[in-house]
């Protein structure tokens, strides 16, 4: 029988409030908490609201997951606690800012047996289970080079002063908050990396971030061939690319579009390109600026796991992964910043 899961959502911004309204419209879910340093009880009135995780647990609410949506550098202490308090967690991207935060989390869950889920939706988007298929089978042969583009615009619209982006202890960095998917895609599909060089600059957000906002990114794969990242937050206006080309022995491959929603190129050998499941939704909620709507996977998963009926899809070893390689992105840049301009890593 299945049993209806209850949440708790920590954060309520934006990725919150989303969390919050799946939580509500899954018959399997029931929300019985939110909690968050400013008061939003109207956002969902009737559902107790508390202002500390602490006043959250000692309020006696009884739930079985706390999904983790407070800024960044606050998410390995809050879900440190929470496991202590011998609850699942359900951590928004990126799981922490260093590999030694993301370590000290899964050595507590495995303390307390308890479940560590890492939010990457990217991964539920139809291209990319399309491509994880194709790479399971190994239908492109060897890979030879990877190329990531992601060119987006974050101005002063994103960086005000009444928030925690573009801070180095809670933003931690233009690859932990906003491309930490596209690195998550990277390793799920080829795995790790080595003999990483990295060159990053900072050219339009020296009075908004502590940090660079553009970067050049070179490594090779430990299964074999060579890739690179190209990123930006400066373009003018509006997002323009977040794509993956891929040159491989029987073919290439590009998916493109504003958030690596579109296939734009399929040219395989002895292959014919399906018709991809929702693929015309998929496109137009990326166009709209909605692309998260497959929040609902992550917190079905989540549902399926804790009913035993799936294993976790995106764990927290996985989560760990994606830190530690930007991690060592950062920590490989020879460009010419200052030590005030990278990114802090903590070590708890």
């Amino acid at each position: 029988m299945q049993k209806k899961i209850k949440f708790a959502v920590l954060g309520c911004g934006h990725i919150g409030k989303r969390h919050a309204e799946i939580i509500l419209s899954n018959a399997a879910s029931e929300l019985v908490a939110l909690c968050d340093v400013q008061r939003v009880d109207t956002f969902y009135p009737g559902i107790p609201f508390y202002y500390s995780i602490e006043e959250l647990f000692n309020s006696g609410i009884v739930f079985d997951v706390l999904v983790i949506a407070t800024p960044n550098g606050n998410h390995a202490e809050h879900a440190i606690y929470a496991l202590e308090k011998q609850t699942h967690v359900l951590i928004e991207k990126p799981i922490a800012l260093s590999k030694t935060d993301a370590e000290r989390i899964i050595f507590k869950a495995l303390q307390v047996h308890k479940h560590v889920f890492a939010v990457m939706q990217n991964r539920y988007s139809p291209p990319s289970i399309w491509l994880k298929e194709i790479m399971n089978t190994k239908l492109l042969g060897k890979i030879f080079m990877v190329q990531v583009n992601c060119l987006w615009n974050r101005d002063e619209r994103y960086y005000t002063s009444d928030t925690w982006h573009g801070t180095a202890d809670l933003d931690g960095g233009t690859l932990f908050t906003q491309f930490s998917h596209f690195i998550d895609i990277l390793y799920w599909l080829f795995g790790d990396i080595k003999n990483i060089q990295s060159r990053l600059r900072d050219f339009k957000h020296q009075q908004t971030t502590a940090f660079e906002d553009s970067g050049f990114v070179s490594f090779d794969f430990v299964n074999g061939g060579m890739g690179c990242i190209n990123y930006t937050t400066a373009v003018w206006n509006n997002n323009l690319e977040s794509s993956i080309t891929i040159i491989a022995e029987n073919g290439s491959v590009k998916i493109g579009g504003q958030y690596m929603n579109e296939v734009q190129v399929c040219n395989i050998r002895n292959y014919e390109m399906p018709s991809l499941h929702n693929e015309s939704t998929t496109k137009r909620n990326a166009e709209n600026k909605d692309f998260i709507q497959n929040h609902q996977y992550v917190i079905e998963n989540v549902i399926d796991v804790l009913n035993g009926r799936a294993p976790v899809s995106v764990n927290a070893l996985e989560g760990l992964k994606v830190c530690d390689i930007i991690e060592r992105i950062y920590q490989a840049d020879s460009s010419l910043l200052t030590t005030t301009s990278r990114p802090v890593f903590f070590e708890g």
